[in-house]
Protein backbone atom coordinates (compact mmCIF):
# COMPACT_ATOMS: atom_id res chain seq x y z
CA UNK A 1 0.00 0.00 0.00
CA UNK A 2 1.47 3.42 -1.03
CA UNK A 3 2.65 5.35 1.64
CA UNK A 4 0.09 8.41 0.92
CA UNK A 5 -3.10 5.56 1.33
CA UNK A 6 -1.89 4.19 4.32
CA UNK A 7 -1.31 7.53 6.13
CA UNK A 8 -4.82 8.68 4.98
CA UNK A 9 -6.44 5.39 6.12
CA UNK A 10 -4.86 5.78 9.70
CA UNK A 11 -6.00 9.54 9.75
CA UNK A 12 -10.07 8.63 9.14
CA UNK A 13 -9.31 5.82 11.84
CA UNK A 14 -8.00 8.53 13.94
CA UNK A 15 -10.99 10.38 13.64
CA UNK A 16 -13.31 7.85 14.07
CA UNK A 17 -12.28 7.02 17.55
CA UNK A 18 -12.02 11.33 18.13
CA UNK A 19 -15.61 11.22 17.45
CA UNK A 20 -16.62 8.15 19.49
CA UNK A 21 -14.62 9.86 22.12
CA UNK A 22 -16.41 13.16 21.71
CA UNK A 23 -20.07 11.44 21.24
CA UNK A 24 -19.17 9.52 25.25
CA UNK A 25 -18.01 12.81 27.03
CA UNK A 26 -21.26 14.72 25.38
CA UNK A 27 -23.51 12.05 26.48
CA UNK A 28 -22.08 11.92 29.93
CA UNK A 29 -22.71 15.95 30.33
CA UNK A 30 -26.27 15.61 29.43
CA UNK A 31 -26.69 12.61 32.33
CA UNK A 32 -24.93 15.14 34.39
CA UNK A 33 -26.95 17.56 33.83
CA UNK A 34 -30.14 15.69 34.19
CA UNK A 35 -29.08 13.98 37.61
CA UNK A 36 -28.32 17.54 38.88
CA UNK A 37 -31.67 18.54 37.34
CA UNK A 38 -33.29 15.43 39.16
CA UNK A 39 -31.31 16.64 42.52
CA UNK A 40 -32.78 19.96 42.73
CA UNK A 41 -36.29 19.11 42.30
CA UNK A 42 -36.49 16.33 44.13
CA UNK A 43 -33.48 16.96 46.73
CA UNK A 44 -30.92 14.61 48.10
CA UNK A 45 -30.60 12.34 50.63
CA UNK A 46 -28.49 13.40 53.50
CA UNK A 47 -28.84 10.36 56.71
CA UNK A 48 -30.40 12.70 58.25
CA UNK A 49 -34.07 12.46 57.75
CA UNK A 50 -36.79 11.69 60.68
CA UNK A 51 -33.69 13.82 62.94
CA UNK A 52 -34.33 17.00 64.38
CA UNK A 53 -31.10 18.54 65.40
CA UNK A 54 -30.38 18.95 68.51
CA UNK A 55 -30.53 22.87 68.32
CA UNK A 56 -34.36 23.22 67.70
CA UNK A 57 -35.12 20.95 71.06
CA UNK A 58 -35.08 24.05 73.31
CA UNK A 59 -36.78 26.14 70.42
CA UNK A 60 -39.64 23.07 69.76
CA UNK A 61 -40.08 23.37 73.74
CA UNK A 62 -40.85 26.80 73.55
CA UNK A 63 -43.46 26.64 71.06
CA UNK A 64 -47.17 27.42 72.40
CA UNK A 65 -49.52 24.78 70.69
CA UNK A 66 -53.00 26.33 69.23
CA UNK A 67 -55.63 24.52 69.45
CA UNK A 68 -58.26 25.19 66.99
CA UNK A 69 -61.74 26.12 68.60
CA UNK A 70 -64.06 23.68 67.76
CA UNK A 71 -67.44 24.70 66.07
CA UNK A 72 -69.53 22.57 68.26
CA UNK A 73 -68.29 25.26 71.28
CA UNK A 74 -69.72 27.78 69.35
CA UNK A 75 -73.00 29.84 70.20
CA UNK A 76 -73.10 32.64 67.35
CA UNK A 77 -75.64 33.92 65.30
CA UNK A 78 -75.69 31.11 62.78
CA UNK A 79 -75.82 28.62 65.61
CA UNK A 80 -78.58 30.01 67.74
CA UNK A 81 -80.97 29.96 64.79
CA UNK A 82 -80.08 26.31 64.14
CA UNK A 83 -80.75 25.80 67.52
CA UNK A 84 -84.02 27.39 67.66
CA UNK A 85 -85.26 25.35 64.65
CA UNK A 86 -84.81 22.23 66.83
CA UNK A 87 -86.11 23.73 69.70
CA UNK A 88 -89.32 24.50 68.34
CA UNK A 89 -89.33 21.09 66.85
CA UNK A 90 -88.54 19.39 70.25
CA UNK A 91 -91.15 21.56 72.13
CA UNK A 92 -93.94 20.71 70.03
CA UNK A 93 -92.81 16.74 70.49
CA UNK A 94 -92.53 17.02 73.88
CA UNK A 95 -95.80 18.89 74.00
CA UNK A 96 -97.69 16.27 71.69
CA UNK A 97 -96.41 12.74 73.08
CA UNK A 98 -97.70 14.10 76.80
CA UNK A 99 -101.13 13.48 75.45
CA UNK A 100 -103.34 10.80 74.91
CA UNK A 101 -102.27 8.84 78.09
CA UNK A 102 -100.13 6.21 76.65
CA UNK A 103 -96.67 7.40 77.57
CA UNK A 104 -95.79 8.57 74.73
CA UNK A 105 -93.31 10.99 76.72
CA UNK A 106 -91.10 7.64 76.58
CA UNK A 107 -90.29 7.71 73.39
CA UNK A 108 -88.85 11.57 74.16
CA UNK A 109 -86.80 10.24 76.19
CA UNK A 110 -83.76 11.35 73.78
CA UNK A 111 -84.71 14.78 74.14
CA UNK A 112 -85.16 14.53 78.10
CA UNK A 113 -82.75 15.32 81.03
CA UNK A 114 -83.12 12.69 84.00
CA UNK A 115 -84.74 15.26 86.07
CA UNK A 116 -87.69 16.10 83.41
CA UNK A 117 -87.91 12.66 82.20
CA UNK A 118 -88.81 11.16 85.78
CA UNK A 119 -90.53 14.31 86.56
CA UNK A 120 -92.98 14.01 83.27
CA UNK A 121 -92.99 9.75 83.88
CA UNK A 122 -94.57 10.30 87.25
CA UNK A 123 -97.47 12.87 86.03
CA UNK A 124 -98.33 10.69 83.60
CA UNK A 125 -98.57 7.88 86.33
CA UNK A 126 -100.31 10.10 88.53
CA UNK A 127 -102.78 10.63 85.30
CA UNK A 128 -102.79 7.46 84.44
CA UNK A 129 -104.06 6.45 88.03
CA UNK A 130 -107.00 8.37 88.38
CA UNK A 131 -108.56 7.39 85.03
CA UNK A 132 -107.91 10.12 83.25
CA UNK A 133 -106.40 11.10 79.69
CA UNK A 134 -105.43 14.28 78.14
CA UNK A 135 -106.06 15.27 74.62
CA UNK A 136 -104.08 18.13 73.04
CA UNK A 137 -103.57 19.29 69.87
CA UNK A 138 -101.18 21.61 69.07
CA UNK A 139 -101.55 24.18 66.81
CA UNK A 140 -98.81 25.89 66.62
CA UNK A 141 -95.46 28.26 67.76
CA UNK A 142 -95.88 32.37 68.18
CA UNK A 143 -92.70 32.65 68.79
CA UNK A 144 -89.18 31.29 70.22
CA UNK A 145 -86.62 33.71 71.79
CA UNK A 146 -83.36 32.73 73.23
CA UNK A 147 -83.46 34.67 76.76
CA UNK A 148 -80.15 33.60 78.09
CA UNK A 149 -77.56 31.23 77.24
CA UNK A 150 -74.08 30.52 79.30
CA UNK A 151 -71.69 28.11 79.69
CA UNK A 152 -71.38 25.83 83.41
CA UNK A 153 -68.12 23.98 82.88
CA UNK A 154 -68.40 21.71 80.14
CA UNK A 155 -72.21 21.95 79.24
CA UNK A 156 -73.75 25.06 77.40
CA UNK A 157 -77.66 26.06 78.67
CA UNK A 158 -80.03 28.02 76.79
CA UNK A 159 -82.98 29.51 78.11
CA UNK A 160 -85.85 29.97 75.70
CA UNK A 161 -89.26 31.65 75.88
CA UNK A 162 -91.87 30.13 74.01
CA UNK A 163 -95.38 31.41 73.02
CA UNK A 164 -98.03 28.97 71.82
CA UNK A 165 -101.30 27.63 71.33
CA UNK A 166 -102.64 24.20 71.88
CA UNK A 167 -106.37 23.03 72.35
CA UNK A 168 -106.48 20.97 75.54
CA UNK A 169 -108.50 19.55 78.24
CA UNK A 170 -108.15 16.59 80.55
CA UNK A 171 -111.32 13.91 80.62
CA UNK A 172 -112.16 10.99 82.88
CA UNK A 173 -113.25 7.64 82.17
CA UNK A 174 -116.89 8.70 81.36
CA UNK A 175 -114.77 10.99 78.74
CA UNK A 176 -116.43 13.88 80.56
CA UNK A 177 -114.48 17.18 80.86
CA UNK A 178 -112.40 17.68 83.77
CA UNK A 179 -110.97 20.51 82.70
CA UNK A 180 -109.82 22.27 79.42
CA UNK A 181 -112.09 22.83 76.59
CA UNK A 182 -111.88 20.66 73.22
CA UNK A 183 -112.90 23.57 71.00
CA UNK A 184 -110.91 26.43 72.72
CA UNK A 185 -107.24 27.33 71.50
CA UNK A 186 -105.54 28.44 74.47
CA UNK A 187 -102.62 30.60 74.43
CA UNK A 188 -99.42 28.97 76.67
CA UNK A 189 -96.40 30.57 78.01
CA UNK A 190 -93.46 28.28 78.89
CA UNK A 191 -89.68 28.70 79.95
CA UNK A 192 -87.66 25.76 78.86
CA UNK A 193 -84.09 25.24 79.76
CA UNK A 194 -82.25 22.98 77.10
CA UNK A 195 -78.63 22.14 77.85
CA UNK A 196 -75.95 19.98 75.99
CA UNK A 197 -72.26 18.71 76.70
CA UNK A 198 -70.36 20.63 74.04
CA UNK A 199 -67.40 18.23 74.24
CA UNK A 200 -69.86 15.31 73.33
CA UNK A 201 -69.60 14.12 69.77
CA UNK A 202 -73.70 13.89 70.12
CA UNK A 203 -75.17 17.15 68.53
CA UNK A 204 -78.43 16.64 70.58
CA UNK A 205 -79.87 19.08 73.59
CA UNK A 206 -82.14 18.10 76.31
CA UNK A 207 -84.65 19.43 77.95
CA UNK A 208 -83.35 20.06 81.99
CA UNK A 209 -85.64 22.28 83.20
CA UNK A 210 -89.32 23.66 83.16
CA UNK A 211 -89.11 27.51 84.82
CA UNK A 212 -92.50 29.03 85.81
Amino acid sequence: MPVEIKQLSNYYQLMNYSFEYIDIIFLAMIAGFIILRLRNILGKRTGYEGKIPKQFDEILKNVKVVKVKKTNEEFDDKAQKEFLNGAKIAYETIITDFSDNDNKIISSKSLLGKKIYDQFKEALKERNERGHFAEITFVGINSATIKEHKRIDRSLEVIVDFTAEVITCIKDKEKKIISGDPEKIKKIYDTWVFSRDTTSNNPNWQLVDILK
